[in-house]
């Protein structure tokens, strides 16, 4: 006669090992040569072990981990670009931060290039980095600063010093050019980046300190013999002439909308050796779209010239050799502000995977490249997504996936999942989004992770982007209440 089977909790007699509650057996994770002896009662693997852990896969709890230079190390993907889409309120910046987080633990140093909202100047001053506010009346940026490439420059010498001061001077002549089609909302003429890139050469031949856009201006309108020859003018009629509309272009950048931020020196240089660093320009948000993307593409040139700038201490020996991650949030308000704007950003970023430096750029949609001025700066703009090894896609609507898919493949039942998050099912108050914290993370042809995110300890505090909206409760009236605020 075959011996009975114990039910599940056990027998109902004393010492018969009844419980009254059987917890879940305690999970492993470690390689098949390592838990080879524990067969059969092993699950394989289906997700990255390497970079930051970002949640459990969706599907089977596993722990899902991700870093595009831990990747692009392990020889995951190609490339360490990123690029991260979807609704806003689906918790796109929650899981960048933890990614930031992640990579200062791990040595790799963030920078964020034009926080707008801000999103991420509480996390950097927690981890310690520098935060640096740019607008009127705070922290300015100088278009021409050579920044940390600067102190690089003054090291060198002979061949070296001479490719790294043409490095400087394309620079400074590519931002100047950028924010000069900004304002005139049209691109400058072949003879004006002529007299531009001669104004910038005799500057740096009188100063010994990097020039200012009111130092360009100057040099302008004094007109010497040698802006008369680059320009092809034998006569000061002739000159002033040919270079009117551009010294007025330039007196926008000092005295127009754009004045008191970038027609000084740079009040706060990047710290190379900052844990993370934030160039907040949430104020400048509030004053126009114009400034904000000549703030945002101020912060891109001077952020990527602090890469290049410890990637040549570190060939001179003179530093370590750094890695980190650029990070780009809501990247098409910068593009969209003149034609051509798009070439610079392209520009900049092309070269990243050389320079030991990792992307995530940030957007609600692909259709804010219908925005962009001309054909050329769309077509130019989709190939950030064609180039990004890595696609993050939180809760978006079918006709949106469907962009999507034309970039990065999806079967049908991720368009499904994906569009499963993107509305709330309910009109209740309060009710969670149903995409919020929820991810599908995409490489090449492979298969999406579905992947959710749980915030722990002060990330909580740390990455609520909605502590403004909360705290504002209307008071008796209907007149928001400031209790408890400071003055």
């Amino acid at each position: 006669m075959a011996e009975p089977l114990a039910p599940a909790w056990g027998w109902r007699l004393p010492y018969g090992g009844r419980a009254g509650h059987v917890a879940a057996a305690p999970e492993f994770q470690a390689t098949t040569m390592q838990v080879c002896g524990l067969y059969p009662f092993t699950a394989g693997s289906g997700t990255p072990t390497a970079g930051t852990p970002v949640g459990r896969h969706q599907l089977w709890g596993e722990v899902v981990c991700l870093d595009p230079l831990a990747w692009l190390r392990a020889g995951l993907i190609t490339n360490p670009g990123m690029f991260v889409l979807g609704q806003p309120g689906t918790g796109k910046s929650t899981l960048v931060r933890r990614l930031v987080t992640g990579a200062v633990a791990t040595g790799t140093t963030p920078i964020v290039l034009g926080d707008t909202k801000p999103d991420y100047t509480m996390l950097t001053e927690y981890l310690g980095g520098q935060v640096i506010r740019v607008g009127r009346g705070l922290d300015r940026i100088n278009p021409l600063d050579s920044g940390p490439l600067g102190t690089v420059l003054r090291r060198l010498s002979g061949a070296q010093a001479e490719t790294l001061r043409w490095e400087v001077r394309g620079r400074r002549l590519s931002l100047l050019m950028a924010l000069a089609t900004l304002v005139r909302e049209a691109r400058i003429t072949n003879a004006e980046e002529v007299v531009l890139g001669r104004a910038i050469d005799l500057l740096d031949d009188r100063h010994a300190q990097a020039p200012t856009v009111v130092d360009v201006l100057k040099v302008l309108e004094e007109g010497p013999a040698e802006l008369r020859s680059a320009a092809r003018t034998d006569s000061t009629g002739a000159y002033q002439e040919r270079t009117r509309d551009l010294v007025f272009t330039l007196d926008l950048l000092v005295s127009g909308s754009l004045a008191g931020v970038f027609d000084a020196p740079t009040t706060h240089p990047l710290d190379l050796n900052a844990p993370a660093v934030s160039v907040d320009i949430s104020r400048v948000g509030a004053a126009g779209d114009k400034l904000l993307t000549a703030a945002m593409l101020c912060t891109w040139s001077y952020g990527f010239g602090m890469v290049d700038a410890a990637a040549a201490l570190a060939e001179l020996d003179a530093g370590p050799r750094r890695s980190y991650l650029g990070v780009m949030d809501e990247l098409w308000r910068a593009l969209r502000g003149a034609p051509g704007l798009v070439e610079h950003a392209d520009a900049l970023t092309r070269l990243n995977r050389a320079k030991g430096m990792a992307s995530i750029m940030i957007t609600h949609s692909l259709a804010d490249l219908d925005a962009l001025p001309t054909e050329e700066d769309r077509a130019k703009a989709k190939g950030f997504a064609d180039r990004s090894a890595i696609t993050v896609l939180a809760g978006l609507p079918p006709r949106e996936l469907a962009r999507v898919h034309e970039i990065t493949p999806l079967t049908g039942p991720e368009q499904h999942l994906v569009t499963s998050w993107s509305a709330p099912d309910s009109w209740q108050p309060d009710a969670r989004h149903p995409g919020r914290g929820k991810y599908l993370i995409k490489t090449g042809g492979r298969l999406g992770i579905p992947v959710e995110l749980s915030l722990v300890g002060p990330e909580k505090e740390l990455y609520d982007t909605d502590q403004a909206i909360r705290t504002a409760r209307p008071a008796a009236g209907g007149r928001p209440s400031t209790a408890g605020s400071q003055p």
